[in-house]
């Protein structure tokens, strides 16, 4: 178990913490304004039953590789070319029947779509189930090379972090980033440019320090499980699992099984917990959501903390990943995936313990296949060990972004970048005023 302590060390990002004085976020006004070759379209996708958002559904535009995803508050923002046509968008969610809508019954403005439970029991299900969930999930695994993409593609990405010190916003970083990803059955690893960034922060409520994820894009690239088993199931720690059968549901009208996994009773180490989403037909993974069991926090702290200060202790009391698949063509690929941290920070001489909680996802907006397998350039190529914030530029025009399909921005983070900017804008007039003779 030695050797799984350490690669789980490894393999697992960290947090960078260091003490920072405040910062300025300066803005940028400095991007003209293009003549608009996209069309928008935006709203909402709910139960249709209860009205509650669905967070992370699936929207995409028949026929093309162009998609995006719902935010946390169920709300869509879907860039299309004018020329597009009269295409059908599809759009899909665990649990929930697939609708098909023409863009010509979208508005310009909000749409509210709503979506229907689809749950299928397991004993109506006609399909032999096979009697072991373990050897369902190895096969599956092991299937990449024929169910997954096998050419080299360049994926294009909207990456982004957030970090909430309780429930208020204090950081946002964003960035459009290239992925050129190596094909399934081949080991070598995607390759990640970063186009664009901008990001905003509220120093003043971060107790002084500076919080970092290092890493950036590839914390949730290696999210992908079928590329990257070995970050949970290598050939050996996947004896650690118990794997149990949950239920059935469906998605793009193809039955899903769903396959619970937790570490065995006498393992110590911590391992994952969660469930794994499986095409039932064709033994594909289509999604894993699933988290670390924490139950050691000094252990815990070693995974995920590189830098604190002295006179504090950091732990992280939840680690939770989820990841989505597509499909086109009969092919799978990465569409989506989201890693969510919290922990606690125990100050020397304070009452009260300061709580953080720390949010970055990627969402595949495009993609095409690299028919010359070129790769990136040592200079365009960015580093596993990338902390965004550091590179990120500061806000911009909103024209920055251009046609660039992003996830829909929450009200909270839109509000809580304007009360930012009203306040460097504030400091700024009071500085420039206490330096006048």
């Amino acid at each position: 178990m030695k050797n799984h302590k350490e690669n789980s060390k490894k393999n697992s990002f960290s947090l960078t913490m260091m003490l920072s004085m405040l910062l300025m976020v300066t803005l940028s006004n400095n991007i003209l304004a293009q003549k608009s070759t996209f069309k928008e379209y935006s709203g909402e996708i709910l139960d249709s039953e209860t009205k509650k958002p669905l967070v992370f559904a699936a929207l995409t535009l028949e026929g093309s590789n162009v998609s995006t995803i719902t935010n946390t508050e169920g709300e869509f923002l879907l860039k299309l070319p004018v020329d597009t046509g009269d295409k059908n968008l599809i759009i899909s969610f665990l649990g929930y029947k697939t609708l098909s809508l023409p863009l010509s019954k979208l508005n310009d403005g909000d749409n509210e779509i709503l979506m229907s439970e689809s749950i299928v029991v397991l004993s109506e299900v006609n399909l032999s189930i096979p009697k072991n969930a373990e050897q369902l999930v190895r096969e599956t695994l092991s299937r990449k090379g024929a169910n997954y993409l096998n050419d080299p593609t360049v994926m294009t990405a909207f990456y982004r972090e957030t970090i909430k010190k309780r429930n208020k916003n204090v950081s946002l970083s964003e960035a459009v980033v290239n992925i050129y990803k190596a094909p399934y059955s081949s080991y070598k690893r995607d390759e990640l440019e970063l186009y664009k960034a901008r990001k905003s922060t509220d120093y003043g409520k971060l107790d002084t320090l500076a919080l970092k994820l290092q890493g950036g894009p590839f914390n949730t690239l290696f999210i992908d499980m079928v590329k990257y088993p070995d970050y949970i199931f290598t050939n050996e720690s996947i004896n650690y699992y118990d794997f149990t059968y949950d239920s059935s549901t469906k998605v793009n009208n193809k039955l899903i099984y769903i396959i619970k996994f937790d570490q065995k009773e006498e393992i110590t180490d911590p391992l994952y917990a969660g469930k794994l989403y499986i095409d039932a037909e064709n033994k594909i993974l289509t999604s894993a959501i699933y988290s670390l069991n924490i139950t050691d926090k000094k252990l815990a702290s070693q995974m995920f903390v590189r830098k604190k200060p002295r006179n504090a202790n950091v732990w992280p009391t939840q680690v939770a990943y989820r990841v989505d698949y597509r499909e086109k063509n009969g092919k799978w690929y990465y569409g989506y995936s989201n890693v969510n941290l919290e922990f606690k920070i125990d100050w020397d001489k304070r009452l009260f313990n300061s709580v953080y909680s720390m949010n970055c996802e990627m969402a595949i907006t495009d993609w095409e296949k690299n028919l010359t397998n070129e790769g990136l350039s040592s200079k365009d190529k960015i580093k596993s060990s990338i902390i965004l914030s550091d590179e990120a530029i500061g806000f911009a025009d909103p024209d920055f972004w251009g046609e660039y399909n992003i996830i829909e921005p929450e009200k909270s983070i839109e509000s809580a970048i304007k009360k930012i900017q009203r306040q460097l804008k504030r400091s700024k007039v009071q500085n420039n005023g206490a330096s006048k003779p």
